[in-house]
Formats: structure tokens, sequence, C-alpha cells
């Protein structure tokens, strides 16, 4: 399982992503398992590797009725595992971006929606709806086939903040964990 963790900081109204990257490297299927005629060869190692583009800022000017602003991550998953990878994202401690003791909660959007004010949330397909973080596993992308040369998802995170909330650093810790296929 490989798993990269990513902070999130909003210097007044920003966001922040840094990341720590670990990799897997996952040993081929048992005898019959496997896929026959795949891009690797019979006996070897497979490999799977997570890596994103690093620190994410979302600067925000927040207003009366609520300012939404967004950033993108891509995340690049690399594996020879026949059978392809899932992603899942979730958070590491809280689902709330802390300044100092004012939180700003994840959204309570369980499908892609509008961002309530004063929430924070994400998406993979660039629009302007949101789903909310959760602190546990989120399945992002599922791939049936080897990734190769890597494969990008575009993580897009929203924020929408109004003159409510006191300015500083908001921060959060989020997890991508990609996993190999294996039945």
């Amino acid at each position: 399982m490989s798993r990269i963790k990513r902070y999130f900081t909003a210097l007044t109204y920003a966001c922040t992503a840094s990341v720590l990257l670990l990799s897997l490297t996952a040993f081929a299927q048992p005898y019959g398992k496997g896929l026959y005629g795949e891009n690797v060869p019979y006996g070897s190692e497979t490999s799977l590797s997570i890596t994103t583009t690093g620190n994410l800022i979302i600067p925000v000017t927040p207003t009366s009725s609520g300012s939404l602003e967004t950033g993108s991550n891509t995340v690049t998953v690399t594996s020879t595992d026949v059978k392809g990878y899932k992603l899942y994202i979730r958070s590491l401690d809280s689902t709330d971006m802390m300044n100092v003791d004012t939180p700003l909660p994840a959204s309570n959007n369980d499908t892609p929606a509008p961002l309530a004010i004063n929430t924070w949330g994400f998406n993979t397909n660039g629009t302007s709806n949101f789903v909310g973080m959760l602190a546990t596993d989120r399945l992002i992308r599922t791939t049936v086939s080897p990734a190769t040369t890597g494969e990008d998802t575009i993580v897009t995170y929203g924020v929408n903040i109004d003159l409510s909330k006191p300015a500083g650093n908001y921060q959060t810790a989020v997890i991508y964990t990609a996993v190999p296929q294996t039945d």
C-alpha cells in the first residue's frame, strides 16, 4: 500500500499542502492468478508508486456572502500490476481545517454539490461541486490494467469562506493511498 500525506494550511485564507511519499513493491501474483500476455514478464515483481505535484496554495479573500476559491493537485500512480489499482483519499487526524482554535469544517456533501459557506471539500471532475473529506478512505479512482507510464488523477480542492471566520492559517492533513488489485 502506497500513501502520500498532504497538509493543507490557509495563510490568510490560503491552503498549503506538503507531501510525504512512501512507495511499495508488490510481488508477482501466485500461479494462475495473473493475466496471460500482459506487460509484466512471467515471474517478475510488480511495482506501484504514488506521487503528487507538491504544495498547494489557495489564497482566499473572503466577502460577506462567501468567497469560493479552488486549487488543484495531480496525483500520479505508476503500477505494473496487471489488474490495476484503486486510489483512495481521507483526512489524517481531523476533517476540519484548523486555525488555532477555529475550525473550518469539511463539507457535509456526500455527492458533488456546491460548498456551503465556511466549509471546504474536493472533487476529481474539475467542477464547482465538491464532496466533503472523510476520516475514512473514500475511493476516487479504479483502474483495471497496468499504468506503466503513470496515470494522473486531478484532485481539486475548494474553500468557501465569509467574513465571520477569523483570518489566519487553516490547516489539515490529507492522505492518498494507492492499492494494487490482486483479484
